[in-house]
């Protein structure tokens, strides 16, 4: 074998390593966020389902934890916690509702598709299956639900700095549960059914020169 041809693969091999060490910093620079959220949350549930039982439309807190990492520019994939808590509004028998959840989602940043937006501005839409936790607490403590879920939302972002940005947050959160509940003539109040919240929050990402939402 000639010293020339082994001294092509040489390079061949040198250009292909600087293409792939370059590619991997590319793909590891400012890929994770993460976000923290508070707000407000109504659980949607028809009359007839629980008679005598419902809440005020808008109940405090709704709190959400979330880590995301970007797979490309524009799409990356998250996990995220949230807990809500309800309780009886006017007229209503008496009950507090803990209502958590956890969703892994798809995160697809479409502000390129609104040219008219100001640079620091960034809108996202997310949606993914996941698992609710319904926890009435008081008498009703044995009322509880695990059931199948699907979220879909949609954020603002705003950048305040280079990898800090505040954020709002309007999501959906679809129940899977059965229809079947506890009798509520014979056991009180449970739930099994959606939630929409809206929160206000942070989104904080880890590296330097970032573009802070998705």
């Amino acid at each position: 074998m000639s010293s020339n041809f082994i001294g092509k693969k040489l390079k061949t091999f040198f250009w292909i390593f600087i293409l792939i060490t370059s590619f991997a910093r590319a793909q590891s620079y400012d890929k994770w966020k993460l976000q923290l959220a508070i707000g407000i949350n109504d659980p949607i549930e028809s009359d007839e389902k629980s008679p005598g039982y419902y809440t005020y439309y808008l109940n405090f807190p709704t709190i959400n934890l979330g880590v995301q990492y970007m797979l490309l520019e524009n799409l990356g994939v998250k996990l995220d916690y949230g807990f809500n808590r309800s309780s009886s509004g006017l007229d209503s028998q008496e009950f507090e509702l803990n209502y958590s959840r956890v969703n892994a989602q798809l995160a697809y940043d479409f502000s390129s598709l609104l040219r008219f937006l100001p640079e620091e501005v960034g809108t996202v839409l997310h949606g993914g299956p996941g698992y609710s936790f319904s926890n009435p607490s008081g008498e009703f403590s044995e009322n509880d639900y695990r059931f199948l879920n699907a979220i879909l939302g949609a954020e603002i972002h705003y950048k305040v700095s280079r990898n800090l940005s505040v954020m709002s947050d309007l999501a959906l959160v679809y129940s899977f549960s059965n229809e079947n509940k506890y009798d509520i003539n014979v056991d009180g109040f449970s739930f099994n059914d959606d939630l929409i919240y809206l929160t206000f929050g942070v989104s904080y990402a880890l590296g330097r020169g970032c573009k802070c939402y998705p």
